[in-house]
């Protein structure tokens, strides 16, 4: 920070004054996992960046996995990992561990972390106050959860008392079944039944390319309707298909812009929110998108 000047401090400041005065008051929901939660140094960054949001009003809500966790502790246990079409295959003991590293290890990390950095944060799971119901997904996955309905007043209650609610994604259903659920999905419901200004999910590429071998062809923005395009032409695929998916799913339930960010570059939550550039592709519903002057993306 010594290279700053205090005039530079303030300029900065200054700057994100129009973003902090849209923001404020607002919901974001971000969706954290891969590298930026593995790598220690952007694990502190993004913990940073939500408090500095937190602080300045904005409301904001972190949705988390921990699949790299989840699979260290099974091969910890003896256990060995499987997936089918990028789904892990949960039997009884698996479904045990994901809970006691979703909802122990990685919720209460990540709570502390928080309130170190000066936040105030409560870890809940998706299992507490009924807030993911689900239902078996496919036999085969075993307890792999597929969400039917989202009670969103838990989450509702902490952002009245002032917490940033930290959403380990486990759901149940009437039986009393625990569900191991994609951490996309349950962010893009979560963020639906919010009715969020923003869905941010962090990931481990740069964002939607035209080339996915070549980063410099990055799409800053996109439409549904062109999403669809870039699906029929084989644009979006592998695993990048999932998480646009989600990003349709949580505009058509209600959250104004989706974004999926390069989660590896430090800061990127605040490049996002409190700057011109923004980071990643964002996906908005149409053409008709609305643009108050103050963010170009």
């Amino acid at each position: 920070m010594n290279e700053f000047t205090n005039a530079q401090r303030a300029q900065v400041l200054t700057a994100a004054l129009p973003y902090i005065r849209r923001y404020s008051g607002k919901i974001v929901v971000v969706k954290y996992g891969g590298n930026a939660m593995v790598s220690e140094e952007l694990r502190q960054q993004v913990m940073e960046d939500i408090v500095l949001l937190w602080l300045v009003g904005v409301k904001v809500v972190l949705v988390h996995g921990g699949g790299p966790e989840i699979s260290d502790m099974m091969k910890r246990l003896g256990k060995k990992a499987e997936f089918v079409d990028g789904l892990r295959v949960t039997d009884a003991e698996t479904v045990d561990i994901v809970q006691m590293v979703l909802a122990g290890k990685v919720n209460k990390t990540l709570v502390k972390l928080l309130e170190l950095k000066g936040g105030r944060a409560m870890g809940i799971s998706g299992m507490d106050g009924g807030l993911i119901e689900a239902k078996m997904k496919n036999p085969d996955l075993g307890y792999v959860g597929s969400i039917t309905k989202v009670n969103i007043g838990p989450v509702m209650d902490l952002l009245e008392k002032g917490y940033i609610p930290v959403v380990s994604t486990l759901g149940c259903d009437g039986e009393g079944n625990t569900y191991n659920i994609n951490g996309d999905t349950a962010a893009a419901f979560i963020a639906g039944a919010l009715g969020a200004e923003r869905l941010i999910m962090m990931t481990d590429i740069a964002g939607v390319l035209l080339d996915r071998n070549d980063p410099s062809t990055l799409i800053p923005k996109l439409t549904i309707p062109e999403t669809v395009k870039l699906f029929e032409n084989n644009v979006i695929a592998g695993g990048m298909i999932p998480k646009v998916e989600c990003c349709i799913d949580a505009i058509l339930r209600g959250v104004e812009s989706a974004i999926i960010m390069d989660g590896r570059v430090p800061h990127s939550i605040l490049m996002e929110i409190l700057t011109d550039e923004g980071a990643g592709t964002m996906v908005v519903r149409g053409e008709e998108k609305e643009n108050d002057g103050s963010e170009e993306h």
